[in-house]
């Protein structure tokens, strides 16, 4: 197969939200087709600024150096256009409170919370890399 993008492989993570709770909004995150870590967002709130995860739907995502952000010192996932929202990641964290917004990782959950988060990031990021660290989109689904 030719690939008029230069062979540019794309990196696609789709994001299967599936348990919803007044507290947050747990799925499964998926690495070109591969089952990769669990992820905990905000609960839905009408996609209100800083306290509702995000609408599902399609989004382009960059690699985001640590020099890059003021709270987040190790290297994280930033969406590109995201309707009525500014500055969501995809970082470290355990619950909702650690979130406004964004997207968890972690392997291994529990009501409202996803553990080993540090390790999924740092596993999410290297397998990122690893393809070439561009070209990344995300889907997200609502089960």
């Amino acid at each position: 197969m030719h690939s008029s993008q230069n062979n540019l492989k794309e990196i696609n993570l789709l994001l299967i939200r599936d348990t919803w709770t007044e507290k947050s909004t747990m799925g499964q995150l998926f690495l070109n087709s591969e089952l990769f870590c669990d992820t905990l967002e905000n609960p839905w709130k009408d996609n209100q600024r800083n306290i509702s995860c995000i609408p599902a739907g399609k989004y382009k995502v960059d690699l985001r150096p640590a020099r890059q952000s003021a709270t987040r010192d190790y290297l994280h996932l930033i969406l590109k256009d995201v309707p009525n929202r500014d500055w969501i990641l995809v970082h470290r964290g355990n619950s909702a409170q650690d979130t406004s917004g964004c997207i968890l990782v972690g392997k291994g959950t529990e009501q409202d919370f996803v553990h080993n988060s540090r390790l999924s990031m740092t596993l999410l990021m290297k397998e990122i890399i690893n393809l070439g660290g561009e070209n990344i989109n995300l889907i997200i689904k609502n089960k």
